[in-house]
């Protein structure tokens, strides 16, 4: 019997080449965002994916949304990397990196915490670099906006931002002092963001809000703050073409920044979230795509992703992969506003 040579160790040049033909495999190498490259250097990428592992700015509700950055990580190696209806491939129009997660040594004090996520932001914003992220709970998205708007905001160009905040609650609870302790929490951050002059309300919007809520309102869709507000049964009332045309009028030719709460959905596409509304209509997946659709040619500077609960997901993940979708769709509209070539 002839025995088999020992084999000899791979080149470099092979070693690339090998690589490369794994790359599109989603069980292989280590999990970034889409798979792409890992650089912290804001300067270095026009589009930064990051991670926001925070969970301590609303304490009423289960405490994994800290865990949602990696699980989605994982998820969104399996997804495909050209946009159909855009007629885009985002990653060949500009340079798209995971620059990692926000650091936050003092995890367990929320409003410590906002305070860091607004510094590593403002990074972002010196740089020039537009944003989509994963949080974490809904607080992280009032240090990101004071860190892109208002006056000495770079992205916004000193103005205010038009919100699009997609959400099953306002999150605009001025009403309450604190929330569990957290003055900058995942309750407040609607409402501070406007008296500090980031957010502007005339050009802003809330859809998708549902479910019953602290206490009673005559009409869920009047806001206190200015907000143009379009409840979930509204939503479906008016169709999703109407509204889309709702938003573009209302944002016209603002810098926008997107939120999005994955509790918007219907609990049927993300069981896994902080705060489930049973029992009354949410978005489907698909048509709150379409809604993100409409913002096509604004301006968005950013958005984020919020809420979701690994813990909770069903086995298939499909909260996690909608969280894949809708990250997807958003570094798509900055894709082909900003950096598409053709």
């Amino acid at each position: 019997m002839t025995e088999k040579p020992i084999a000899q160790p791979i080149t470099d040049a092979v070693y690339a080449e090998r690589a490369k033909e794994m790359e599109n495999w989603y069980w292989w190498g280590v999990q970034t965002f889409f798979k792409c490259a890992f650089n912290p250097d804001p300067a270095a990428c026009d589009i930064a994916l990051v991670g926001v592992p925070h969970s301590s700015g609303n304490g009423s509700t289960e405490r994994d949304q800290h865990l949602a950055p990696r699980a989605i990580r994982n998820a969104s190696g399996w997804y495909r990397r050209a946009h159909q209806k855009f007629q885009l491939r985002p990653w060949d129009a500009c340079r798209i990196n995971d620059i990692g997660d926000v650091p936050l040594p003092e995890a367990m004090v929320n409003d410590i915490c906002v305070d860091h996520i607004e510094e590593f932001y403002k990074r972002l914003d010196l740089a020039g670099t537009r944003p989509v992220s994963i949080g974490g709970d809904h607080s992280i998205t009032g240090p990101i906006l004071r860190a892109l708007g208002g006056k000495e905001g770079r992205l916004s160009g000193g103005s205010k931002i038009a919100l699009v905040h997609f959400d099953a609650h306002r999150d605009d609870y001025e009403h309450l002092p604190h929330w569990l302790g957290s003055r900058r929490s995942a309750a407040h951050w609607a409402a501070y963001t406007i008296h500090e002059e980031i957010v502007d309300p005339a050009h802003s919007i809330q859809l998708g809000m549902r479910g019953n809520p602290m206490k009673a309102r005559k009409d869920p869709a009047q806001s206190d703050m200015g907000y143009e507000i379009i409840p979930a049964e509204h939503i479906f009332e008016r169709g999703m073409e109407d509204v889309g045309k709702a938003i573009r009028a209302r944002v016209g030719d603002m810098p926008v920044y997107i939120t999005f709460d994955l509790d918007v959905l219907d609990p049927c596409d993300a069981p896994g979230v902080s705060n489930l509304e049973p029992g009354y209509r949410g978005l489907r997946s698909y048509e709150a795509i379409k809604l993100v659709q409409s913002l096509r040619g604004t301006n968005v500077i950013g958005g984020d992703i919020v809420c979701m609960i690994p813990s909770k997901d069903n086995e298939t993940h499909i909260t996690a992969m909608n969280s894949v979708v809708l990250m997807f769709e958003m570094l798509s509209l900055i894709a082909d506003r900003h950096f598409r070539k053709d």
